[in-house]
């Protein structure tokens, strides 16, 4: 998570550095400032030089980026955020640009005609951005930063698959998903088939609309559909159930409401009442991790979806006296870990990632493999990545776990998860 108090993004025209909006940050920069980062990336593209990141003196880190010769996206960490790494930046810049382009769509953006027409029209924009930046008390949802679409496992999901492929098709659809607390927990073929940073995009964007039972909102794909537009139908079914589907002019919402909602789903309000309670402190309540555990995330790299599952109760009371991290904290930890391992070890599985950064360890130069292993020793934890042609796991442990088992239990926890579930 980025934490808006620690990160400002800034969006501007890259031909005049016209400011178009600023989120993130309470403490706004001054103009001048903002004049000063736009000028001197102008002055090194002038030279024909590419100007993509910088750090100050500080500790502060800041990134550039121009998409389609028209909007320029800056993004700046306070110096004393050091929990932000430049893999993190990056993503935001990529992950705002697909934001926008979902609501506005990419013509719109490309050929900036009336720039106050446009600062108008971002306004929309906002409250989906401002999620990228910190998406609340569901601290475990990554995928703004995997790229992998955030999932859950239902214990029964054949009931779900059979009522949300009727219900989509009853809505002249091929496209439609299941989302519990934010999570897919079901989606047709179709839906998988789309981008996964699309997947993940149009699933925060469902939850930004949470507190209306429904909405009819016009999305562009960023990658699949960027100057048409598609219908998003959204019925809330419990609070923290939502149901979506991609269409054409019809049905109406009105329709979809008053005939389909509730002949396809009022038979199963028991199931996800039950569903709901069982995932609320876990996507997949029928795992049981090893007691050392504290959290863990999971990535199918075939599929792109993606399992963040929480460990060790940070109530417990350990036996050594060794306080656990908080389960805020110990997410935190886990992204880092996360960022540190695939832009030093995993980088082959990052096909859509912004070009890999040097490594910096002086004896991992001149590997002539891909490494499958590797783990961290910290202050708070111990953490232990595995990478395999189908998945990547990312594990952190208590410290009373021995350092010598972190391989064995990774790959016990990667085998039991996959078996128990298939995923």
């Amino acid at each position: 998570m980025l934490q808006a108090e620690g990160v400002q993004l800034l969006c501007l025209t890259a031909s005049s550095g016209v400011p178009l909006f600023s989120r993130g940050s309470t403490k706004q920069l001054p103009f001048s400032v903002i004049g000063s980062l736009n000028g001197v990336h102008m002055f090194g593209d002038g030279q024909g030089a590419l100007l993509s990141s910088c750090e100050t003196d500080r500790g502060a880190q800041v990134v550039w980026r121009v998409f389609r010769d028209s909007v320029m996206l800056i993004a700046v960490s306070s110096g004393g955020d050091s929990t932000v790494t430049e893999r993190q930046l990056c993503r935001l810049l990529e992950n705002t640009w697909n934001c926008m382009v979902l609501v506005l769509g990419q013509e719109e953006l490309s050929n900036v005609r009336n720039v106050e027409r446009l600062k108008r029209d971002l306004r929309s924009c906002h409250r989906l951005i401002d999620q990228l930046l910190d998406p609340g008390d569901d601290e475990s949802v990554m995928g703004y930063l995997t790229h992998c679409a955030d999932c859950l496992l239902p214990p029964n999901p054949s009931l779900l698959q059979e009522a949300l492929d009727a219900f989509t098709q009853a809505a002249d659809s091929e496209f439609g998903c299941l989302l519990i607390r934010g999570r897919v927990a079901v989606a047709t073929e179709k839906w998988w088939r789309l981008v996964s940073q699309e997947v993940v995009l149009l699933s925060l964007l469902v939850c930004c609309m949470s507190g209306t039972t429904s909405c009819d909102y016009p999305v562009f794909l960023p990658v699949g559909s960027p100057t048409v537009a598609h219908r998003l139908l959204r019925f809330q079914l419990l609070q923290g159930v939502d149901v979506c589907t991609l269409c054409g002019p019809a049905p109406s919402l009105h329709h979809a409401q008053a005939e389909l909602v509730g002949r396809f789903w009022s038979p199963l309000m028991e199931t996800l009442h039950g569903l709901l309670a069982q995932t609320q402190h876990s996507p997949v309540p029928s795992i049981a991790l090893h007691p050392d555990i504290l959290a863990l995330l999971l990535i199918n790299r075939e599929t792109s979806r993606s399992l963040s599952l929480p460990g060790r109760p940070p109530t417990v009371t350990p036996q050594d006296g060794v306080p656990l991290p908080s389960s805020s904290r110990r997410w935190e930890l886990l992204r880092l870990f996360y960022t540190f391992a695939i832009t030093r070890y995993f980088t082959s599985g990052e096909a859509a990632a912004p070009p890999a950064e040097p490594l910096q360890e002086d004896f991992s130069q001149g590997f002539c493999h891909t490494p499958l292993h590797c783990y961290l020793v910290t202050e708070e934890c111990k953490c232990y990545g595995l990478q395999t042609p189908q998945h990547q796991l990312f594990l952190m442990a208590a410290l009373t776990m021995p350092t010598f088992a972190l391989r064995s239990i990774a790959t016990q926890t990667l085998t039991s998860i996959t078996a128990a579930t298939g995923f």
